[in-house]
């Protein structure tokens, strides 16, 4: 794996979005407008509904903590279908580079357009609503390394189908995190599910990374075993997606999807 080739690959993508103005408003926009939205109607919740004191910093907490996951893995699904719509993807092989190469440019690219998005958000939480994310303390490095991950598996098992069934599979990118979102318990406790959906909730990280920020909040105790539980499952995932990325590369090229 040459570092030369990952930089070159990072920078393309890095200039592509720091030299385009509507590229990194489109970042900073959607952000800002849903924390706004949430963060007000928050203050509804808070104001008429006694579930949970200072409502406010719950949700709106986890509509951060959730937009930093959609961020990375929409954020891996654009930078990969960037390569596709300039049809650049076959030419990226002619450096050479390899698959790994191009996953790991994408790993930290997606990062970096998380990050746009996020800063800003995080910002407007403390004079609009008077809260911090911060409030989470140590634990929130873990909970965000956590949706990172899990977002670039989710990216990474899209593009598979990306390069598998090609540009008809692009809605797909949209909706998978609309998909597993009523499962990830984002906004309200797992209790809330009917006991079969408690199931599938129960096999992804998410619920388990929603519920320890919700108790560190509310009941201000830290949990570290569903931090823990939530990175083993990552890890799972992390491979499965890792193996069909690489199985679904080798099957357009068998089947000449990709030349």
């Amino acid at each position: 794996m040459s570092f030369d080739r990952i930089y070159g690959l990072f920078l393309r993508h890095f200039f592509l979005i720091t030299r385009s103005f509507p590229r990194i408003l489109d970042l900073i926009y959607w952000p800002a407008i849903q924390i706004t939205l949430w963060g007000f109607i928050s203050n509804f919740f808070a104001e008429y509904s006694t579930y949970y004191n200072g409502a406010v910093g719950v949700i709106l907490s986890c509509a951060i903590l959730y937009d930093f996951l959609f961020r990375t893995s929409i954020g891996f699904n654009m930078l990969f279908l960037e390569e596709i719509w300039s049809r650049n993807f076959t030419n990226l092989f002619i450096a050479p580079i390899k698959m790994s190469e191009i996953i790991t440019s994408l790993v930290f690219t997606a990062l970096i357009r998380a990050l746009i998005g996020l800063v800003p958000a995080i910002i407007l939480t403390s004079p609009l609503f008077g809260i911090s994310l911060l409030d989470l303390g140590i634990p929130l490095l873990f909970l965000f390394l956590s949706l990172y991950i899990f977002g670039i598996t989710l990216g990474l098992i899209v593009s598979a189908g990306l390069l598998r069934f090609g540009p008809a599979f692009e809605n797909i990118s949209w909706s998978t995190l609309f998909l597993l979102a009523p499962f990830g318990c984002v906004y309200y406790p797992i209790e809330t599910l009917p006991e079969i959906f408690q199931n599938i909730a129960y096999a992804l990280p998410l619920v388990y990374i929603f519920e320890e920020a919700r108790s560190i909040l509310i009941d201000q105790t830290v949990n570290y075993e569903n931090i823990v539980q939530a990175y083993y499952l990552n890890l799972g995932y992390l491979i499965v997606a890792i193996s069909l990325f690489y199985y679904s590369f080798n099957q357009a090229r068998k089947k000449r999807l990709i030349n």
